[in-house]
C-alpha cells in the first residue's frame, strides 16, 4: 500500500467530504476556499489514487430493525497451509483454514466488519442482528457450523458513546 502525500486543502477536502458526501463541488470548493475547478482536479485526484474509496449513505441499524451489536472473537483451528489454487484471499494461501473462513463471512450479511487480529483469537466480527434469537440463529447455524472455527467469544454493545466512520485526516 502506497500512501499519497497529502497537503492541508487535501486535508481540509477530506475533513469536509467525511461530514457530508453529498455536497456539491461548488460547496466543497466554498468550505475548502478554492475556485470549483481546483478543488474538482483534486476530488478526482484523490479518488483516482483510492484515498476516497466510495461515497455511501450510512443506515442506522435501530431504524431497520437492528438493535443488536455484537463483536465476536473467532479461533480457528491450526492446520497446515496449502498455497495455490484458483480462488483466494490477497495475502492468504489458497487452501488455509483462515482463506475458507474468510471467503466464508464475505457471504455472511450479518458480519458488517471481519478483521485479521493478532492474539489469541484470530478474526473479531462486528454482527449486526434484530435480537438475540437472531444473534443465536446466527450463531449455531453459520459460524459455528463453520468447519474451521474452534472457539468463539461474543460480547455486546450495551450503549452507543462514540461511533463515526470520519478518520482524523486534519493536521
Amino acid at each position: 500500500m502506497s500512501k499519497i502525500e497529502l497537503d492541508k486543502t487535501d486535508r481540509k477536502i477530506l475533513s469536509v467530504l467525511q461530514t457530508d458526501g453529498r455536497l456539491s463541488n461548488q460547496d466543497v470548493a466554498e468550505r475548502v476556499n478554492l475556485s470549483p475547478s481546483p478543488c474538482l482536479r483534486r476530488i478526482k485526484r484523490l479518488e483516482e489514487a483510492g484515498v476516497i474509496r466510495q461515497y455511501v449513505a450510512l443506515v442506522d441499524p435501530d431504524k431497520i430493525g437492528l438493535g443488536l451489536l455484537a463483536y465476536v472473537n473467532v479461533r480457528l483451528e491450526k492446520h497446515s497451509e496449502v498455497a495455490g489454487g484458483a480462488r483466494g484471499t490477497p495475502g492468504l494461501p489458497a487452501t488455509s483454514p483462515r482463506n475458507d473462513f474468510a471467503i466464508s463471512v464475505g457471504t455472511w450479511p450479518e458480519v458488517v466488519a471481519c478483521y485479521a487480529m493478532t492474539g489469541e483469537m484470530d478474526f473479531l466480527l462486528r454482527v449486526h442482528v434484530e435480537d438475540m434469537d437472531h444473534f443465536s440463529r446466527f450463531m449455531m447455524g453459520t459460524l459455528l457450523k463453520h468447519p474451521a472455527v474452534l472457539d468463539v467469544k461474543s460480547s455486546f454493545a450495551l450503549q452507543r458513546i462514540k461511533e463515526t466512520t470520519a478518520l482524523p485526516v486534519v493536521g
